[in-house]
């Protein structure tokens, strides 16, 4: 949808070579206002270089009123398009955002121009408002969208967060088992003790040493079965992250 609509922005512009040119003096003032919001500020820095060049140029081409530099300038944006995509997949999603505010910002211009010619302007100013709330729309909601993942994947425990990720899933696997496997052999090694083998000064001791040996027992086997558990909870994790990711 927003590329189609990049072309109709390249579209619109395919105007008569002298049509800025021949435009009246308070619409070329407007021109030059609309030129300004398109690249006012730290263009490069929030579209990146390639983008901002672009911009840069096409501003500079109608305050010198180009009509031809203009249509050329305004057939890369569909072009573009890639670029923006990849700077959503890795994060980037101030792109797409500054690059709508500014389209919008400078399509409000040509809208205050009112009508002129057939209507050119106005066309303009209407593919370039549409084109600049759709991209902005985009970006915030694929911002909303990553910030949401990044959430789900967050384990919180007091003040401290740790991201999810598969590695450190199988990893926790790999630690679960191991310690799994310590704690069986532990409770193994303890069961291997023979009661009779216990001797006290007293019988209150040897019951002391029987239910210690008892809860000792509960806690190994417990503690293996438990990580048996984690460990397979943690692959299964492993690989529900893989697969979204």
């Amino acid at each position: 949808m927003a590329s189609s609509l990049h072309l109709l922005i390249q579209d619109s512009f395919d105007l008569p070579q002298d049509y800025f040119s021949q435009l009246p003096s308070d619409l070329r003032i407007d021109l030059n206002d609309a030129a300004f919001d398109l690249s006012n500020g730290p263009v490069i820095d929030e579209c990146g270089q390639v983008l901002g060049d672009t911009l840069l140029n096409l501003s500079r081409a109608w305050e010198l009123a180009d009509t031809s530099t203009s249509h050329s300038l305004a057939s890369k944006l569909p072009g573009l398009e890639e670029s923006l995509t990849d700077n959503a997949k890795s994060g980037k999603i101030i792109s797409g955002l500054a690059l709508g505010k500014r389209l919008v910002s400078a399509g409000r211009r040509f809208q205050s121009m009112g009508q002129y010619g057939q209507g050119e302007l106005q066309k303009i100013a209407k593919v370039m408002v549409t084109t600049g709330r759709l991209l902005s729309a985009i970006s915030v909601s694929t911002a909303a969208e990553e910030q949401s993942k990044k959430e789900t994947r967050m384990f919180k425990f007091g003040e401290l967060q740790v991201e999810f990720t598969s590695d450190k899933a199988y990893i926790g696997a790999a630690i679960g088992f191991a310690f799994g496997i310590l704690s069986w052999q532990l409770g193994q090694g303890v069961q291997s003790i023979p009661e009779s083998s216990l001797q006290y000064a007293n019988d209150n001791a040897l019951l002391l040493a029987k239910s210690l040996r008892g809860a000792l027992l509960a806690i190994c086997y417990s503690s293996a079965v438990l990580s048996a558990f984690s460990t397979v909870g943690l692959v299964l994790l492993g690989r529900q992250l893989d697969s979204k990711e």
